[in-house]
């Protein structure tokens, strides 16, 4: 009787796939990755490997690392905007430190998230203090010739 059983080892070895593709004798599917399922362009699996090795915490959920992927992602997303917009601006079609450095400090929520950030070669917004500008020439001291019909003159 156990001479007619196949051995359990010879059943379940289909090509060493394992899961649903070696128990039903299919095809191995195609690995997908994280961050292609998220839709993100950030790299989900590298943000939960940083994440594990940081030691922030014991334990991270697993929607942690698709989430701070997808922050990082528009945060770089809105950066490269501005700056590209900078840069256009000056006539550029190459994106440098100084237009990151423009794009973030003239927008007001980007110079609050990164007020304690120097960036290397940015340099500095252009700022003249009101009080060492020429004034303007006010009305009083340029007095204006007006000619009235009712003057003596004529």
């Amino acid at each position: 009787m156990e001479a007619d059983k196949p051995s359990q080892a010879t059943t379940t070895s289909n090509k060493g796939f394992t899961g649903a593709a070696g128990r039903r004798g299919g095809d191995k599917k195609k690995a997908v990755q994280k961050s292609v399922r998220a839709g993100l362009q950030f790299p989900v699996s590298r943000v939960a490997r940083y994440l594990k090795k940081g030691r922030y915490s014991e334990r991270t959920g697993i929607g942690a690392p698709i989430y701070l992927a997808a922050v990082l992602e528009y945060l770089a997303a809105e950066v490269l905007e501005l700056a590209g917009n900078a840069a256009r601006d000056n006539k550029k079609n190459r994106i440098n430190p100084r237009h990151v450095q423009l794009a973030v400090r003239n927008d007001e929520e980007l110079a609050k998230l990164l007020s304690g950030v120097t960036i290397a070669s940015g340099g500095v917004l252009p700022n003249i203090n009101p009080i060492l500008l020429p004034k303007k020439a006010s009305a009083s001291q340029t007095p204006i010739k007006t000619f009235d019909s009712k003057s003596p003159a004529n």
